[in-house]
């Protein structure tokens, strides 16, 4: 779940104390196990999320396997977030709540989930392609799963948020497309939402802070065919839609900031790996 550029978690602005730094091989090691199981429910799901099946229903799905599994769904309940995962078709940015609608060949579906294993969190998502979807449908979400993988390869130990947010944006500007920029990544572990804010373009505010080794934070760009704004549905206070109504595409991963570099946390056995082409 993206958190938003405002009241649910405010860009980093003060000292870099503010960012928890998971140090030791057992905070690690929970980390791991957290966004394991978080990559094993989205496998779970990978083959039932096709045309036929409603979004109710894979919801019904994550939840079950998570709550036989022992584990506990994070965004049920969160903030008064009334599911288990974020179903988010189409023109839908993100947080779109799981109802009676029905997939259909040519439709895209954003899933995003998070557990909670032993209170620490995974969060992940990925953009499924229902049936054939168009070249530009493809295109759109081909580029949001690349700026994904750009965004983790531009950070280093020690590197500045703002190097994420500014490969990304360059990457997604040559394509043809915009960026998001009321909602973002965020940092992840003992707590759902915390710092640092991760923008996905070159916020010069937030961009100031600094990912040392032990930081956890998630890289999630949004990617739009048309402009990067985007409204809050009234009747509910959470699904978010692009403002002109063309297709958003998103892709997410936790990463560990290790002293070697970036660790990918969420990485799914059955799932898209780096450099797949849709």
């Amino acid at each position: 779940m993206t958190s938003f550029r405002g009241p649910m978690l405010r860009p980093t602005t003060g000292p870099l104390a503010k960012i928890p730094i998971y140090a030791t091989h057992a905070d690690r090691d929970s980390l791991r196990d957290a966004c394991r199981f978080n990559a094993e429910v989205m496998d779970f799901l990978r083959p039932h999320v096709r045309a036929g099946i409603s979004t109710g229903e894979i919801d019904q799905l994550a939840y079950d396997y998570t709550i036989q599994h022992g584990h506990t769904p994070a965004c049920l309940g969160y903030n008064g977030y009334p599911n288990t995962v974020c179903t988010s078709v189409n023109e839908v940015v993100c947080h779109g709540i799981p109802d009676d609608y029905v997939l259909r060949d040519g439709d895209i579906v954003n899933i995003d989930l998070t557990s909670i294993v032993n209170g620490w969190h995974g969060d992940s998502s990925e953009t499924f392609l229902i049936g054939e979807v168009s070249p530009s449908t493809k295109h759109l979400v081909q580029a949001a799963f690349d700026s994904m993988w750009i965004g983790i390869h531009a950070i280093k130990p020690f590197g500045r948020v703002i190097d994420i947010g500014r490969a990304i944006y360059r990457f997604a500007k040559d394509q043809g497309f915009e960026i998001v920029r009321e909602f973002q990544g965020h940092g992840v572990g003992r707590s759902f939402h915390q710092e640092p804010g991760v923008p996905h373009f070159p916020d010069l505010q937030s961009g100031k802070a600094v990912v040392r080794p032990g930081t956890c934070l998630t890289i999630e760009p949004m990617l739009n065919e048309g402009n990067w704004k985007t409204e809050i549905d009234k009747s509910d206070g959470w699904t978010v839609r692009t403002q002109d109504r063309r297709l958003s595409a998103q892709f997410e991963h936790t990463i560990l900031m290790t002293e070697r570099g970036p660790e990918v946390l969420t990485l799914t056995k059955n799932g898209p790996q780096e450099g797949h082409k849709f």
